[in-house]
């Protein structure tokens, strides 16, 4: 087991292989279509992250076009492609363009079919590789963009990769009115837009993951857990984001009093990446639960990959004053007001330790005073894990 530690600071000083995948370009003759090509990207950037291949997120994508000058809605050149995979430190950049062609077999009820081609850059040696692509009906857009992304993973990833058949499997169909309306939301720069175009593309799918994820992020940070738990809970096992669901979901059980719920959350996090703050997170709930054995072990794990955390040191020592182990949470809340002297909390509470007063009935100003963590670093684990494995 992997123990995380300043991982940001770490990652920074190493180079896992990044694979930044472009939004593609619209060869069409018709403007509504642009969207498709922030479709693929995403699409690419899914299918690979599922496959443990490491990938720059849109918002870092959009960052470098920023810096760069460059508008992310056009077309550009392949010197511009060049300089913004350096300026983000990808290994490989995937690019391509997209053409609006006749329906394919005469088929008149069909809107017109697509072709999209896509090429590679390997910006380790310099080298570009040879076009690939993938040609269907427009409405098949979704298999479509599947059936390109598993061609991309199959090559970077040729010895791990699934079978398309089994990668497939775990992808089913999506209409393409459903994925239009997620792709205008991730597109949409207004919040109250964005949850519309979310909200309508889970409504015209009810086996569409991403949206889900986005609409369960949403009402997190507006704080309405219970909502935010429902749509949380519909995030799929093939979905990238679907540890950061869990976690999530974990925090808003948490705070829903679903004790129990939250555990099973965050266990499932911890079981693929045990971050400090998952472990802080389930040791947390698991004191709810009133295991004091099993969240001090948790709590553990989480002060062992980062002890300079004073939460850390405060949550243990919080657990150990519950069960009465006075001399252990002394020197847990000695070590919180250490790192943090202005946590009053803390002082009070040592205090309290000191003169060896345990809980008392119906005080309830000290239940509850678990401390959550809501970073969460699964992007940096995986940078961390992929260097450590070369």
């Amino acid at each position: 087991m992997y123990r995380v530690l300043s991982l940001v600071v770490l990652c920074a000083s190493l180079r896992a292989e990044t694979v930044l995948a472009l939004p593609f370009f619209n060869h069409s003759n018709s403007t509504n279509l642009d969207w498709i090509g922030e479709s693929i990207a995403e699409t690419i950037g899914d299918s690979l992250a599922s496959g443990g291949v490491l990938v720059l997120d849109r918002a870092t994508r959009l960052e470098g076009y920023r810096r760069l000058s460059l508008r992310p809605e056009a077309e550009i050149t392949h010197a511009s492609i060049i300089r913004i995979g350096q300026a983000l430190d990808a290994t490989t950049v995937v690019y391509g363009f997209y053409e609006l062609l006749p329906p394919l077999d005469g088929n008149t009820q069909s809107k017109g079919s697509l072709r999209v081609t896509a090429r590679m850059l390997d910006l380790k040696n310099t080298r570009q590789g040879q076009p690939f692509g993938e040609a269907g009906a427009l409405e098949d857009l979704a298999d479509l963009e599947v059936r390109l992304g598993w061609q991309v993973l199959a090559f970077l990833r040729p010895k791990t990769a699934p079978s398309e058949e089994e990668f497939r499997k775990v992808r089913p169909p999506v209409r393409i009115d459903a994925v239009e309306n997620y792709v205008r939301g991730l597109l949409s720069t207004s919040p109250e837009q964005r949850q519309r175009f979310f909200t309508q593309a889970a409504r015209l799918d009810e086996h569409y993951s991403q949206p889900c994820f986005q609409l369960g992020k949403s009402y997190w940070e507006k704080k309405d857990y219970k909502l935010a738990a429902t749509w949380l809970e519909r995030a799929s096992r093939s979905d990238p984001h679907y540890l950061e669901a869990q976690f999530f979901l974990g925090i808003c059980r948490f705070y829903n009093g679903d004790f129990a719920g939250a555990e099973q959350a965050f266990q499932i996090v911890a079981g693929s990446v045990p971050l400090n703050e998952v472990y802080n997170n389930l040791g947390a709930a698991e004191s709810r639960l009133n295991r004091p054995a099993q969240a001090l072990a948790s709590l553990q794990k989480a002060l062992e990959g980062d002890s300079a955390d004073p939460d850390y040191h405060f949550n243990i020592g919080y657990v150990q004053w519950r069960a009465g182990r006075y001399d252990e949470a002394a020197t847990s809340l000695r070590a919180a007001l250490q790192r943090n002297p202005n946590d009053s909390e803390a002082t009070t509470l040592l205090g309290r330790v000191l003169e060896r007063q345990g809980p008392r009935p119906g005080e309830t100003r000290m239940e509850g005073r678990e401390r959550i963590k809501t970073n969460y670093e699964e992007a940096a684990y995986r940078q961390l894990q992929a260097e450590l494995a070369k």
